[in-house]
Order: structure tokens, then sequence, then C-alpha cells
């Protein structure tokens, strides 16, 4: 029988142990070329294995169940290591870095012609990269949220690898769920910084198009997650203190995701995360987004680089909800809150790690270093810790966010922000009981007479604001029962609308104003809490009373205390003393005896006296002038009997005068503007537009009072009492100037609107 002999045969280990790639579970196998390089051969070549695979349409999802197996390297080349990139990286230009451009531009232009020319143009490039370091500084210290949120997404930025291969000494990637799949979109490793292992995790984004798609973008499945949670319960039973890096979008959110659980999986974590008795790091180096980023975040401190961000929804997805367009979402990210400074402040960041001007991308490795900083410091303070203080620790750090204790007081930074309450009105005291606690008010500042001690004054201006809100309650009530309520409102909600603007309210609603207030008090008698309505009124009116008496006596005092300060002056004094002497040595023995000479050093101290009071007055904020009492001499050297009554009919006709002429509806009108303009400009810094406003507004008062007082019959009995008073004092040979003789002036003073 004759032997069989079989040819020889050899297998490459190439071609075929990429085709001989376990499919079992559809793409959790590993290529043969992956397990070792043995080769197989024999004397002849002429012996070869082909197999066709059937090639099927790639899935939706990401990572496959039916991968097309003829892809480059294998379906699960993303298994390599990381590399440095072949290519740099092209320089990416945001939008608000767009005015750093011409600078830029210009340093490359001299530096091109110094290259050119060979002329020297040191100190224009020093100059000019000066400039550019001045305008970058100036631009990063003063970011927007919104800018903020453009950094963190910046296709330069370095990535977690990048940042892991620069702190540790020795890193191992660490691959998969043990549950049929390797999620790229998040690695896992140990490592070591200084000598002591940690258990690296973090989200992995791309750093081109090519990358971004093998690791979907940063967005992780399910089985990232169960990878995560793989390791974490690894690095419990070894006692590695775990370090998270978070970048990422948010979870990737299909239909399939959803099939494989992926709300399970992120909830799995975060309970698990609380249980794990070795110290937790997590670091945001980008941006993180909702459950994705906090399922490996529950640490026992959440450290964030400087321009990171760290949100529920992204800026646009919240401005689409709340004002249907994404183009809101600068006004999102300033109302969410979502920087590292701002989370600081809201204890949800423990610690901000600085990057260099122009973001972590312009400098990476120095970034790197001040997050291994940050780790070694922060872990340095957990390690100290027993188990159940570190667990301790981190459950009050998550009780904590959102949390407040009754009868702490409020940060003021954040007092300001909050909406005031409104304190109700009513406190409903009884007449009485009102009527006999101003009484004793009362006798209190009778008593003190210009030495009020601040209770008094305290005591005092408590119970004005109590019979305010009671007299306000009071005018409520009255309004509700003559049926004005909801014109009351209506007419509240049109002013407010109005004053909401910047303009001049519309002389159609003061009408509807003045015809409610008129109405209103004219069926004020019928209220029925007419009575103690006008009992608080008289109460508050004499309190107002009291509280300018009070400082009127204060007031006098001061000028008094003042006026004796002068006359005590040793200057002043002498003189008078000198004066004194000098008309006793005379033998004069009444004012007709004083020579001419006497009379006017008498006239030149009255002078002095009057200017060093009168810079007394200013000092005390009064604003009087040092002017001569024309009128008082004259009633001292000339008889005009008559002269004071003239001249106080003539003022009390032109006070009617103005008080009719501010009584008239246009007057008055221009007055209750005016008042609301005065009170608009003083909640908010006065502008151009608004004084101007107000300006214009005094000056129709001015002019329509003026014009009143300007009539015919007053001036001419102003211009008889005048003529009479001038030909007395030419008479007896006094010159000079009238002015301020008389209260009342053609022109109008700049105060009298």
């Amino acid at each position: 029988m004759s032997s069989i002999i079989q040819p020889p045969v050899k297998f490459t280990g190439t071609a075929v142990s990429d085709l001989l790639q376990s499919s079992s579970n559809h793409a959790c196998g590993v290529p043969l070329k992956a397990l070792g390089r043995a080769r197989f051969s024999t004397s002849r070549r002429d012996l070869t294995v082909n197999a066709k695979v059937r090639k099927v349409k790639k899935h939706e999802y990401p990572w496959p169940d039916d991968a097309d197996p003829n892809v480059e390297g294998g379906i699960l080349s993303h298994l390599s290591s990381f590399k440095p990139l072949k290519e740099k990286p092209k320089p990416v230009t945001l939008d608000f870095e767009k005015p750093l451009v011409g600078l830029e531009k210009k340093i490359i232009d001299v530096r091109k012609m110094a290259d050119e020319t060979g002329l020297d143009f040191t100190d224009q490039i020093a100059s000019l990269e000066h400039k550019y370091q001045q305008a970058l500084k100036d631009l990063y210290t003063h970011l927007t949220p919104i800018q903020r949120v453009n950094i963190a997404r910046h296709p330069n930025r370095p990535t977690f690898l990048d940042h892991v291969f620069s702190i540790t000494d020795k890193f191992v990637e660490l691959h998969g769920d043990r549950a049929g799949y390797d999620d790229p979109a998040i690695v896992t490793g140990i490592g070591t910084i200084d000598g002591e292992r940690y258990m690296f995790m973090g989200h992995q984004k791309g750093r081109n198009t090519k990358e971004n798609i093998q690791r979907n973008f940063g967005m992780p499945t399910p089985h990232g997650y169960r990878k995560a949670l793989r390791m974490m319960y690894y690095a419990d039973h070894h006692g590695f203190p775990i370090v998270t890096f978070i970048d990422t979008p948010g979870a990737y959110a299909d239909l399939k995701s959803e099939e494989l659980g992926q709300g399970e999986a992120i909830a799995h974590n975060l309970r698990t995360m609380f249980g794990l008795k070795v110290p937790i790091v997590s670091i945001v180096i980008g941006e993180g987004g909702s459950g994705g980023a906090l399922a490996i975040g529950c640490a026992n401190k959440l450290l964030m680089l400087e321009n990171a961000v760290f949100y529920v929804a992204s800026p646009e997805a919240c401005a689409a909800i709340l004002w249907k367009s994404a183009k809101a979402s600068p006004k999102a990210a300033e109302k969410l809150k979502i920087t590292a400074g701002e989370l600081c402040k809201l204890q949800i960041a423990d610690g901000i790690i600085p990057e260099p001007l122009g973001g972590a991308h312009a400098d990476a490795l120095w970034t790197s270093q001040q997050i291994k900083a940050a780790i070694v410091e922060s872990m340095s303070d957990l390690k100290k810790m027993d188990t159940k203080e570190l667990l301790r620790h981190r459950m009050l750090k998550f009780r904590k966010i959102g949390g407040f204790q009754e009868g702490i007081a409020i940060d003021p930074e954040r007092k300001v922000n909050m909406k005031k309450k409104e304190e109700p009105i009513v406190s409903q005291m009884s007449v009485e009981r009102l009527e006999s606690e101003v009484n004793k008010l009362k006798e209190q500042v009778l008593k003190a007479k210009g030495s009020l001690t601040e209770l008094s004054k305290s005591g005092l201006n408590e119970m004005i604001g109590i019979l305010e809100r009671e007299v306000e309650h009071e005018f409520l009530e009255a309004v509700k029962a003559m049926g004005l309520n909801d014109r009351l409102e209506m007419l509240r909600k049109e002013f407010s609308k109005a004053n909401a603007g910047d303009q001049i309210l519309h002389p159609d609603l003061l009408d509807k104003i003045d015809k409610l207030r008129d109405e209103f008090f004219k069926s004020l008698l019928e209220a029925p809490n007419y009575a103690s309505l006008k009992k608080k009124l008289e109460m508050l009116e004499d309190l107002y009373r009291a509280k300018n008496e009070e400082k009127t006596t204060s007031l006098k005092l001061e000028i008094n205390k003042k006026f004796n300060e002068v006359l005590d002056c040793p200057e002043i004094k002498q003189k008078m003393d000198s004066l004194k002497a000098e008309f006793n040595s005379s033998g004069a023995t009444s004012a007709e005896d004083i020579d001419e000479e006497l009379k006017n050093k008498i006239l030149q101290t009255k002078k002095e006296i009057e200017v060093e009071l009168a810079h007394a007055l200013d000092s005390m904020g009064l604003g009087v002038e040092a002017v001569k009492s024309v009128v008082g001499d004259l009633n001292q050297q000339i008889s005009l009997p008559d002269v004071k009554v003239r001249i106080k009919n003539l003022n009390e006709e032109v006070n009617k005068k103005i008080e009719d002429t501010m009584g008239s509806p246009d007057v008055r009108n221009l007055v209750e503007i005016l008042k609301l303009e005065v009170a608009k400009a003083g909640n908010t810094p006065e502008s151009a537009a608004s004084k101007s406003r107000v300006k214009a507004i005094e000056q129709q008062i001015k002019k329509k009072v003026s014009e009143a007082i300007n009539s015919s019959e007053l001036k001419e009995e102003y211009e008889q009492l005048r003529a009479e008073i001038l030909e007395v004092r030419e008479s007896s040979g006094q010159n000079g100037s009238l002015k301020g003789d008389f209260p009342i002036e053609a022109n109008m003073p700049a105060n009298s609107g």
C-alpha cells in the first residue's frame, strides 16, 4: 500500500491571523498576532488557504455587533497604544480671539522682513510681543461663561491620555468590561506618580476627526461605565486611590445604549462610588456634561481646570428649552453658573487648577504639571483619613449641595441677588394703643428739647414707620370699600410698565391718576374706616412735626454755638474791645455823636464778623452768603414806618400767586413728572439723558411760575416800592445795589421748581 504524502503547509501568521479572528461573540476576539508570533512552516510553500468573509452593512451604533472585520488593523484596532500624532494639530482661532490675530500677523510680518532685509527689528518685535501678551492677558482675565465653554471644547485641548502620560512615571492601560466589549470612549489603567500607585480612569476624546470617530467624541456607552465600574472594584480590592478625569458632552444617547441599560449603568456607578473605601479625586479637564460626567465624578474632591465647565444641560440645550433658540446660549451659560469660579462659590467644586494664558492647549505640559501637583496635594489630605471618616467626607460633600440651615447669616454677595422679602403691611394695632405710644414719645421729645438721645431718635423713627404702614393699610382698606381696587391695580400696572422704559409718563395716564385720586378723596368721608384713618394721619403729622422741631432746635443750638465761637475769636474780641474803648474815650452819648472815622471802623468790624459767621455756616453745609442787611440798616437810619408792612403784603401776594400757579393742572402734572424722574434717577446712576429731562421739566415749571409773578399788578407794586426806597436812600447819601433787599425779583431762583 502506497503511502500518502501530504504536501507541506505554511501559515504565514499575517494575512491568515487577521482573517481568523474569533467571531463567536461578534467582536470580542483578539487577532492571533496580538497573542504571539508563532509560525508553522514545512519545506514546501505551494499550499495556501483562502477564506471569504461576508461583508455586512455597518450599524449606526459606534461599536460593532456586526462591524466590518475588513477594517485595516482589525476591528479592535483602538486597543493599540496611544501614540503622538504624526502631524502637528492645525491652530484653531476662536471667535473672541480674533482681535489677537492682527497682532500675531504683524509680529510674523516684522520677523519675515528682518530675515529678508537683514535689518535689526528686535525692539519692534519685542514691543509687538509685549502688546500681544498684554492683550492676551486682558482677554483671558475677563472671559465670559460662554467663552470658557468654547475653550473647554477647543479641538486642540489636551485629552485624558495626554495628561496621564505627562504626569505618570509608568502607565498600563486596562481594557474591557468583562461583559463582551471594550469602550474606547472611557480609558482605564494603573499608573504611578512619585512611586505611588493610582487607578486612573477618564473620558477620552480624539485629537483629530479620525480619532474622534473612533472614540465617539468622548461619549461613553454602557460598556464604558461598566468597564469603569470593574476598575473601581479592582482598585478598592487592592487599595489603589482612584483619580478620574472628566471630559465629555454626556453619555451616548441612542436607542442601542438605552436597550443596553445606559441609565442603569450610570446609577450603578453612582451607588458604588459612594461605598468605595479608597480616596477618590475627580478632575474636570474639559466639559462635564450631565450624568455622563457624574458617573465617574462622585469623589471626595472635585477639582476643575480654570476654563473647564460642569453642567446638567449644555448652554445650547438650555437656551433651546427656555428661550426657544440656541442663539441665547451666552445668556444661558451665564445663568447656569457652570464655570469653575461659580461652582467653587456654590461649593460644588473644591478647587481650581490654573491654566496658562490662551488655555490648556497653549502649554499642555505645564497644565499637566499643575494637575499632578493638585492630585498629590489632595491625595495627601485624603490619605490621612480612616475609612469611616473618608466615607463620611464623601457623603457630606454631596449632602451639603443646595442645603441650608435656619439661623445662619446669608453671605452678603448672595444676599444682593436674592429677592427681597415683602414685609406685611398689616400690623393692626388698635388706635388707642397707637395713641398712647405716640403720647409717650411726644413726652420724651419735649423732655429732651434739643438733646434727643439716640434711643429716643430710634423710637421716634420706629413709630413713624409703624404709623406709615398703618396709614397705608387704612388707605387700601378704604379703596377696597369704595370699589376702586381694580382700577388702582390697573393703574399700578400701567404705571410700572411706563416707568420701566426711559420715557416721560403719558399725560393720559396722569389724567387717569388725577381722576382716581379726586374720586377717592370725594368719597373718603363715607369710607367705614375714615375715623381711624384720620386719627392715624393726625398722629403721624404730630410725629413729623416733633421730628422737625427737634431738627430745628438742634440746628439753632449749632448756629448759636458757631456764632459764639466767632465772637470769642481772639482777633474779633480784640477789635470789639478796642472799639468799645475808643467809643468811651470819644465822649459820645448816642449814635449821632459818633464821628465818621469811628462809624467806618464799626461797619468794617461788622463786615468781618459777617464773613467769619458765613464761613462757619458754610462749614455746617448751610451755604449762607454774607451780605449786608440793607433793609435792617434802612430801618435804623431812615424813617419808613410802613415799609415792613408793604414788603410783607407784597410777599404774601407773591406767595399766593405762586401757590395758585403750582396748584394749576398743568404745573401739577409737570411737578408729578419731575418727582417720578428724580425718583427713577435715584435708583440708578444718572445718565446724560436723565439729567437733560429733569432740567427741561424744571425750566418749564420755572417759566410758568415766573410768568405768574411777573404779572402787571405785582410788577407795578414792586417797582413803586423799590423807587420809594431808592429815593430815601439817595436822600440819606447811601449808594449800592439793592440785590438781596427784597424777597421778590423778576428772575426766579434756581430752586423755585
